[in-house]
């Protein structure tokens, strides 16, 4: 004999845990900003104050940047999910600030996946993963691949000391990782919450071509913009340097930030100490790129997720999952 929950009890559970989610969210920045282990918040605001960071015209136009980067990331989910289901730029906007909120401490924003399946029917929810998947995957092939010019071009320009032999065999072992990986996968008839290898193959090659290429543009559009804003902050901060330069170092960070398995929690300590160490061949203070990189994950994370809190506060569950 199975006891049903009474609806006014399951809505307040479900208020309950949207609560937490916002709360969560909120106490996590609250966290990262007070208790940062390289960067304490008082020396953050007095040295991006007395750079003149906070200015109307340097924050009017970091904004614009981060809205830009954040509409073109809703467009890009628009655009992909569309194979599945219609919706407007409304929806990917709910779906995608939303889910940011939802996921912020989450290790590798792994609940982002779980997220925005829920707006959807359990009908959907499998291939919205799916989809979900291949918008990220093309985002960090954009990043793997300027990221590999950027740091040949890095190698060249600055020469540093790296261990060569140590990371050629990094690269092999990581392919024949991938490559036995693949092929046990291809050969494998082993099911994922239902779903066979063979209909998630089926799913990839039946993807509308245009719809891929379209998406893999809104991720370069998007590299570009955060790329640019990190330099436009390089030059806040009055650092002598060409844009062709700072691009190398900038691409080269953001490849072996992504590469380095991390928990989300550390991001930002994590992404703080690759771009310290990279910028130290350019000699640029220290203090410069830690504040940087807060003001970059303030931008396009923090301040983005909190908008999101609305989102999750006003959160219904599809009407057949009611």
């Amino acid at each position: 004999m199975h006891y049903k929950l009474p609806y006014k009890t399951k809505q307040f559970f479900f208020v309950l845990i949207k609560l937490s989610i916002v709360v969560g969210a909120f106490y996590f920045i609250y966290n990262k900003l007070t208790n940062n282990s390289v960067l304490s918040f008082s020396e953050f605001i007095g040295f991006s104050i007395k750079n003149n960071v906070f200015s109307l015209k340097n924050i009017v136009f970091l904004l614009i940047l981060s809205v830009f980067n954040w509409f073109f990331e809703i467009l890009k989910w628009k655009t992909l999910v569309s194979f599945i289901k219609k919706i407007t730029f409304n929806d990917a906007k709910e779906q995608s600030l939303g889910s940011l909120t939802a996921s912020l401490f989450t290790p590798n924003r792994i609940g982002e996946y779980g997220a925005k399946a829920m707006y959807y029917t359990s009908h959907f929810r499998k291939r919205v993963l799916l989809v979900n998947l291949l918008s990220n995957i093309l985002q960090m092939g954009v990043t793997t691949m300027l990221g590999i010019i950027g740091f040949i071009l890095f190698v060249l320009k600055y020469n540093p000391e790296f261990n060569y032999y140590k990371i050629i065999r990094f690269i092999v072992l990581l392919l024949i990782t991938v490559i036995l990986f693949g092929f046990g996968i291809t050969r494998s008839n082993r099911k994922f919450k239902g779903v066979t290898i063979n209909k998630i193959k089926r799913f990839i090659t039946e993807y509308p071509k245009k719809k891929l290429a379209l998406g893999l543009f809104y991720s370069v559009i998007r590299y570009a913009i955060f790329s640019f804003q990190f330099y436009f902050l390089l030059q806040i901060f009055q650092v002598n340097i060409s844009y062709i330069n700072a691009i190398k170092i900038i691409t080269t960070m953001y490849l072996l930030a992504s590469i380095v398995p991390t928990i989300f929690v550390f991001d930002v300590i994590i992404k703080g100490s690759i771009a310290v160490y990279l910028f130290t061949f350019a000699d640029i203070n220290e203090l410069v790129i830690l504040c940087i990189i807060t003001i970059m994950w303030l931008l396009n994370f923090a301040f983005p997720s909190l908008l999101g809190s609305y989102y999750v506060l006003n959160f219904n569950l599809p009407k057949s999952q009611q």
